[in-house]
């Protein structure tokens, strides 16, 4: 067994773990391989352990991986904050988006996502800790962008993505991502139909499925620490 196999197996247990001491169904959370950085040669490998879904933050290096993988049939996600100047490439080459943080984008994703293609899957990023170096809206800012997001026919809001500060304690990271849980919530009651709460990465994925994620974002615990 391969290293990439053998980590990818130890992530899938520890979902599955989670998700039965949080009482959730199994597979009912989705794993995002966070490949940036990472060659489209172990992202084979990784496929061929049965993963299909990317996330990339860089744009130039996965469109050049996305070529490469053409073969290969994947969903892939942009994962970060857009410049608006890359608004076009990223509609036109992703099938997901996590961290609309602006209706600006928003509204350049809409109008650059191509009419032939089903819309752009995006959820909204809330930095829920508040740190002044982290992308997001502010708590209370989505419910404005998530109604500005319902009136563009060509992206799809489908939940909430959020990465607080790194931390040791278990229970500070349960409460950031119980208020990202809860946020979801307030958008559901007001009408929104949401199905996705993007939260948790290889440190505290646990944490996430006990407060509600239904997808965790996966770099380093199965490729490894990156240079």
């Amino acid at each position: 067994m391969t290293v990439i196999a053998a980590n990818m197996q130890a992530v899938r247990s520890r979902i599955a773990r989670a998700e039965a001491m949080a009482g959730r169904l199994p597979d009912s959370v989705a794993l995002l391989a966070v490949s940036k950085t990472i060659s489209a040669t172990a992202m084979r490998e990784c496929y061929a352990c049965g993963q299909q879904i990317f996330g990339e933050n860089y744009l130039q290096e996965a469109l050049d991986k996305k070529r490469e993988l053409a073969d290969l049939p994947l969903e892939w996600h942009f994962i970060g904050p857009i410049q608006g100047n890359k608004t076009r490439p990223i509609a036109e080459h992703f099938d997901w988006v996590h961290g609309v943080e602006r209706e600006k984008i928003a509204v350049r994703l809409n109008d650059a996502r191509p009419a032939g293609m089903l819309p752009l899957n995006v959820c909204i990023q809330v930095n829920v800790s508040g740190e002044a170096s982290k992308a997001g809206v502010a708590p209370g800012e989505e419910i404005a962008l998530a109604a500005a997001i319902a009136r563009m026919p060509r992206i799809r809001l489908r939940g909430l993505m959020t990465i607080p500060e790194p931390s040791p304690d278990t229970a500070l990271q349960r409460r950031r991502y119980a208020l990202l849980r809860e946020l979801k919530h307030n958008l559901e009651a007001a009408g929104h139909a949401l199905d996705t709460l993007s939260m948790g990465m290889s440190d505290d994925l646990e944490a996430a499925i006990a407060e509600g994620a239904t997808l965790v974002r996966v770099g380093t615990a199965i490729f490894g620490r990156r240079a």
